[in-house]
């Protein structure tokens, strides 16, 4: 039986990554690398805006409940910001069920240490081509069991569930119950961080289409984050900015507005970025796949979150404008009064030494 396990590794490290100066970077050190392709859609059925690309990391032995495996490491990386680390564990062909759940809970728990240093690697490898670099606290982890040959009879919901515990019927269900098939060779299940997947023509296309989702929905949830704290951040400028009024006053308000402006233009052009970096338009079977995945994820939730916070910060944005105006007109109002004031005074002087 031919099979594997592939895990990924994804973490938001900057708002932009320069592709074309990523592979200069890797073709300077002589190393492959490659853009994304899917091998079985016609090339006009699923549009990506900018192909991410894959670096070979080399070959890492590991030891997952108590046994040894040979891991291919490689990282893809996005323009949108994310780099993903794939661990590809071909398993041998006698493995039974048993070892297979263990393997796969012991795969679950990759010591930190060992992501993070492949992570810090590639991270170092790239900085010149990243847009406000940082390696921030959000990432994800998904699985994919493949199978090249018949799904044997086994029972896979606790493989699912990276979980030994018995399982209720309706758990059961649940696990299994999102499946596609595409032809007779292939089926896969899918949850909100699994996929079980049969394909005989050992294609990389739908674990390509689903490790693609996942750098969608954590750059939605990055920026959802980052819109939180600007919210923040706009009420500490404001209690910053004193009551006494004046200049000084007006000056704060202005700084803030021009602030509400930069981070609004600034999420709205990157959260656009993701949406737009994948779209499958005629491919009617990964169509359905992406959708399904994107719903387990709640993407769309996390897309509400985001707009929802920018409209907050654009209401935020007018008061201010409104504000920066009418204190302005307040001010130029009292300097013409003062003016007017100053040219009376004038007046009545000159007319007094007159008389």
């Amino acid at each position: 039986m031919h099979s594997s396990i592939i895990l990924y590794h994804l973490f938001d490290v900057a708002d932009e990554i320069n592709l074309k100066m990523v592979e200069a970077i890797w073709a300077a050190r002589n190393k492959i690398a490659s853009r994304l392709r899917f091998d079985k859609s016609a090339p006009e059925s699923i549009s990506i805006k900018n192909p991410p690309v894959l670096v070979e990391l080399g070959t890492h032995d590991m030891t997952f409940a108590g046994k040894e495996y040979t891991a291919t490491i490689n990282a893809r990386i996005y323009d949108i910001g994310v780099v993903s680390l794939i661990f590809h564990i071909e398993l041998p062909e006698t493995i039974t069920e048993s070892e297979f759940t263990d393997l796969a809970i012991a795969v679950d728990t990759l010591p930190e240490d060992t992501v993070r240093e492949y992570i810090k690697a590639v991270t170092d490898t790239i900085r010149p081509a990243c847009t406000r670099m940082r390696i921030s606290d959000f990432d994800e982890d998904f699985v994919v069991y493949y199978f090249r040959d018949p799904l044997p009879d086994w029972d896979y919901p606790p493989i699912m569930m990276k979980d030994r515990t018995p399982l209720s019927e309706e758990t059961r269900k649940d696990v299994m119950a999102n499946h596609f098939s595409y032809s007779t060779g292939d089926v896969i299940y899918l949850t909100w961080d699994t996929a079980l997947l049969y394909d005989s023509t050992g294609s990389m296309d739908l674990p390509d289409l689903l490790e693609f989702a996942n750098a969608q929905f954590l750059e939605l949830r990055y920026y959802d984050d980052a819109l939180r704290q600007a919210i923040e951040r706009t009420y500490d400028d404001i209690d910053e900015a004193g009551s006494p009024d004046g200049p000084s006053r007006l000056r704060a308000f202005r700084q803030i507005r021009t602030d509400l402006m930069e981070v609004m233009a600034d999420m709205s052009v990157l959260t656009s970025n993701v949406d737009n970096a994948l779209q499958v338009t005629e491919d009617v079977f990964n169509a359905r796949v992406y959708a399904r995945f994107m719903e387990l994820l709640h993407a769309d939730v996390w897309r509400e979150n985001i707009s929802t916070k920018l409209r907050v910060l654009e209401r935020i944005y007018g008061l201010f404008n409104t504000e920066v105006i009418l204190r302005r007109f307040s001010w130029k109002l009292q300097a013409i009064i003062i003016l007017l004031g100053v040219l009376l005074i004038i007046t009545a002087v000159t007319f007094l030494a007159r008389a």
